[in-house]
């Protein structure tokens, strides 16, 4: 893997390769772009790694400028700031580098540049992205630092609403990012937490994409094979970050995962979505601690396919894939209940219908009602 470069344009342009986010520069001019916005959050914009790509593309000659007012759950707020960014530095293009939140973020600002609508009058529900003016919407390069969301090859952003307290989904077509960069040299310092909960990311949604009952077969595929590098790759990223060949295979798992969801998600992250919007938790974390109480929860319904899996990755039936599960959990450290990271059950009642509503519960192989979005939180809180 880190001997060769791979050039992809499923589902977007994609660049595979150590080294290869030195090519920014020429990948901006090849798409028209001289003055890029480049969206990341304060925690990278710290490290050198930012520093030097600023320094790559002003020496070649691009009026490039910084934002950096991203939360870990980007909000409406981070994204009017973005705009008045990009629109005060007459940016044409946005350069979209970091983990889920910065990607997400940057697309919605390449979104919203040339938008007279608010916000969210986009959110994903009905035909509202066709109320974007299509031709207004700024090209993307996204740029991933984590293995988890990938947030680079798709068409929405997941954005707070702070007056509602819900997490909206964004979508158009045009939110695509234009070129993806998987650089795996980007990913090396990422500490072990955040590798752990990124990559479960990556599984949950390769996992709850396998396992809804849309009919998308290739995206199916995707993630089984998607789930497949996590069980060989996640582990190795963890123990020893600056694995190149790991780290690599964990970018391409968070992408596949990401082609894969649009045949769907499911309950974890239909929960994740109510738990991230009130507690501010990390989106990733919630995914893991929450997976084995969806499986269980699914289980009579999901259970064939499952056992189709489990052969593929040679383990044996649905007990043999979730007992994989709860190892990977305990290898990576993985919290057992949210109420190990301080959730309790005080808000069960709005959480069943926040989860019941998001639009992800839509996929769940077994549609669940409020009470039994309830009764399953409650079960993740470990009461």
């Amino acid at each position: 893997m880190t001997k060769h470069h791979t050039n992809w344009n499923y589902p977007t342009d994609i660049r595979l390769g150590a080294g290869r986010v030195q090519e920014l520069a020429q990948h901006c001019r090849n798409l028209g772009v001289t003055s890029p916005l480049l969206v990341t959050d304060p925690g990278l914009a710290a490290l050198p790694m930012v520093s030097k790509i600023e320094q790559a593309l002003r020496g070649a000659g691009l009026a490039s400028g910084l934002f950096t007012e991203v939360q870990g759950n980007p909000t409406g707020e981070n994204v009017a700031a973005g705009v008045e960014a990009y629109r005060l530095g007459q940016h044409d293009g946005v350069i979209a580098l970091g983990g889920g939140s910065a990607l997400d973020a940057g697309k919605a600002v390449a979104l919203m540049a040339g938008q007279n609508r608010p916000l969210w009058d986009f959110e994903d529900r009905d035909d509202n992205w066709t109320r974007v003016n299509a031709d207004a919407v700024a090209k993307v390069i996204a740029v991933p630092t984590t293995a988890g969301t990938g947030s680079e090859v798709g068409r929405a952003a997941v954005i707070t609403d702070t007056e509602a307290q819900l997490k909206k989904i964004i979508f158009h077509p045009k939110m695509l990012p234009t070129m993806v960069i998987l650089d795996p040299e980007l990913t090396v310092n990422l500490p072990p937490p955040l590798t752990a909960a990124t990559g479960m990311d990556a599984l949950s949604h390769n996992l709850e994409a396998f396992c809804a009952p849309a009919y998308h077969p290739m995206a199916a595929g995707i993630a089984v094979e998607g789930i497949r590098l996590v069980k060989n790759w996640l582990p190795t990223a963890y123990h020893n970050g600056g694995d190149l060949e790991a780290r690599a295979h964990m970018l391409v798992a968070s992408s596949m995962g990401a082609t894969a969801f649009q045949k769907g998600l499911g309950g974890m992250h239909a929960l994740a979505h109510s738990l991230g919007a009130l507690y501010n938790a990390h989106h990733g974390l919630l995914n893991a601690i929450l997976m084995p109480y969806v499986l269980q929860t699914n289980r009579s319904v999901i259970e064939d396919r499952i056992n189709a899996l489990a052969a593929y990755l040679g383990l044996t039936g649905f007990d043999g894939f979730y007992d994989w599960v709860l190892q990977l959990r305990a290898e990576l450290n993985i919290p057992n209940t949210l109420a190990d990271i301080g959730i309790d059950t005080s808000q069960a009642e709005r959480i069943g219908a926040m989860a019941y509503r998001d639009p992800s519960a839509e996929g769940n192989p077994h549609p669940l009602s409020e009470s039994q979005y309830e009764i399953l939180f409650c079960d993740a809180v470990g009461t």
